[in-house]
This record gives structure tokens, sequence and C-alpha cells, in this order.
């Protein structure tokens, strides 16, 4: 297989690296120290998509500033949740992940995730100066949970630090009745979109996998 640039995912998320490792791809992970809030109130965004798009992208540039990324292509993503006309990021205390999690029972809302990619490579190691985004989204049907299933849920902690008070990978599978759209989108990053969009920096997506790795 020949010699491709290596991705670097600017994140830390676990779930996305297992993503990127379950199809093959080989990469890296760098985090970037990014204030999401102080960057969606900068930019004064209130859309849910134009959020996810604009964290991502914030993402990928603080990473693409790093001498590590150097001769990488950086991709960045964020989720946001779109619930009763309302944005849902990260609850980030149990009162407010209970509440969510009540009135998404039964309901169904829309997972946007942004993705911004920075080829960093030189023009003389084939970098063609690519920077740009895609948003994947699903539609996420939610069970009728109990109370109990609520409370049960909320105490491991799992939807504190995630979009919208769930996740598909996790415990809250087992309370997601459908997912219409982009699956990976939901669990925080789109191979078909990382594919896309490696596509217009030049390199083909089976050139970055790196199987057995």
């Amino acid at each position: 297989m020949p010699e491709t640039p290596l991705i670097v995912l600017a994140s830390q998320s676990p779930a996305r690296a297992k993503l990127l490792r379950d199809s093959g791809i080989g990469f890296t992970q760098l985090a970037s120290e990014v204030d999401e809030d102080a960057v969606v109130a900068a930019a004064g965004a209130t859309a849910p998509r134009e959020i996810a798009l604009l964290l991502a992208r914030a993402k990928c540039e603080a990473v693409a500033s790093l001498p590590e990324a150097a001769g990488h292509l950086v991709i960045g993503c964020d989720s946001v949740f779109a619930f009763d006309g309302e944005v849902h990021g990260k609850p980030l205390t149990p009162e407010r992940a209970t509440q969510r999690i009540s009135a998404m029972r039964g309901r169904t809302g829309h997972l946007h995730t942004g993705h911004w990619m920075i080829d960093t490579r030189s023009p003389d190691d084939g970098g063609t100066g690519f920077r740009d985004g895609m948003e994947a989204g699903a539609d996420v049907t939610f069970a009728s949970l109990s109370d109990d299933d609520v409370a049960a849920y909320v105490a491991t902690q799992e939807p504190l630090w995630v979009a919208g008070s769930f996740t598909l990978d996790g415990y809250g599978a087992a309370f997601i009745e459908r997912v219409d759209g982009d699956l990976h989108a939901v669990i925080g990053l789109s191979v078909n979109v990382l594919r896309q969009l490696a596509a217009r920096a030049g390199v083909a997506v089976t050139d970055l996998w790196r199987p057995g790795s």
C-alpha cells in the first residue's frame, strides 16, 4: 500500500477514535483547546447546523496550527442535537441531563455533526491547501423511558458529556428506537463524509487504510 498522509483527529473522543479504527483508517489524535461557548458567542451562531460546522472548524484550525499536525490531513468534528427548536449541547449536570432525557422520551430530534478538514501538507508533498467542511446527521427517535430508566441512565454519567444527552455506542443504545440518516454521524464522525473531504484534498480513502493497525 503506498505511503499517504496520516489523518490527525482533532479530538480525544474515544467514540470517534473507535470509528476510525473500525474503518481501518490510520490516525493520530491531538486535542484542541477550544472554548466552545466563546466561539459560538463571537460568531453569533444560532442554527444547529451552523454551530456544528463552526465548532468543527475551530477545533480543526486549532490543531492544524500545531507543529505536530504538519504534513497531515486534520479532521475536526462537533455534534449538536436539535430538539423542540432548541440546540442541545453537552448537559454537563445530572439535573439538566434528567430534564432533557425526560422530555425526549418517545419523541424524535435531529443530530447534526459538522466536519472540517485542513490539508497541512506542503505542495512538494502533494499538499493541496484544501480546507472545507461538510455536515451530516440523522433523525433520532427515543423509546418511552420510565422515570427509573432515566435515573439509571443519568447515574452512569454517560449522557453528561455528550451532545443531546445520549450516545448510540454506549448505555444509551438501549433507549434509541430508530435512526434515520447517517448512523456514524450520530456517533460523532461520518466516515462517508471523511471519504468525501479526503477525496477533495486529493486522497482516496483506500490510501488511508492501515490494515491491522
